[in-house]
């Protein structure tokens, strides 16, 4: 049985989140409704409809009589959330090490792991980044706790746009790698302090190079 095929909604949401990555949809810029419907070639409902879905996850804000403004990526903003993600990601992975899981559930994320390090071999960084999306998700999937899940998919489209806009800045995350294997033979190990502190200083340096980077390239829109 073939998949449903998306819906209008769904595909107006997934071009809008792109222009967004892409910077096609400027970070403080302001636009109409009816001028996002019409470079998506759709009718106004399923563009409102994904709007009032990127608002919900800190993209965009409806301004009343002034349309959709893209919001700027704030240093202080992507401070708070990786403050958020890093504790709860953290928590799901010693939840992950405390599972007794085996290799075929680690493998998805050890593929996530050796297809960064392919990646950085490469030097390609967008799949690196594509890799490293992978692994945080599975990551938290392998923490079994669904609000853990909720909360931290609310806000990586948020961490995921200020990445991309980093991703060119900073040195090859060679580190990084290194970081997630540590994590990932701490959870196989069944460590779970190890697997927690290590993923929560990963993370706490992901936080420091990324706003640094914002804060340093004035990467905030008024």
């Amino acid at each position: 049985m073939s998949d449903k095929p998306a819906s209008s909604s769904q595909r107006a949401l997934h071009e809008l989140r792109e222009k967004i990555f892409a910077g096609e949809l400027a970070a403080g810029s302001d636009h109409l409704e009816s001028e996002l419907a019409e470079q998506l070639n759709m009718s106004r409902t399923p563009v409102r409809e994904a709007v009032l879905m990127l608002e919900s996850q800190g993209l965009l804000e409806m301004r009343p009589r002034k349309g959709v403004r893209i919001r700027p990526l704030a240093p202080e903003d992507m401070a708070e959330i990786y403050d958020i993600l890093t504790e709860l990601e953290s928590l799901a992975a010693e939840r992950a090490a405390q599972a007794d899981l085996d290799e075929d559930e680690l493998k998805d994320l050890a593929k996530a792991i050796d297809d960064m390090d392919i990646a950085i071999a490469q030097s390609d960084l967008d799949a690196w980044a594509n890799a490293d999306d992978r692994f945080h998700a599975e990551l938290v999937r392998l923490g079994r706790n669904e609000r853990i899940m909720s909360i931290v998919h609310m806000m990586s489209d948020q961490v995921r746009r200020a990445r991309m806009t980093t991703l060119f800045m900073r040195p090859l995350p060679t580190k990084s790698n290194e970081d997630h294997r540590r994590v990932y033979q701490a959870i196989k190990d069944g460590d779970a302090k190890t697997a927690r502190e290590t993923h929560r200083d990963h993370r706490r340096e992901a936080k420091k190079i990324i706003v640094d980077l914002l804060q340093k390239h004035r990467l905030r829109f008024l």
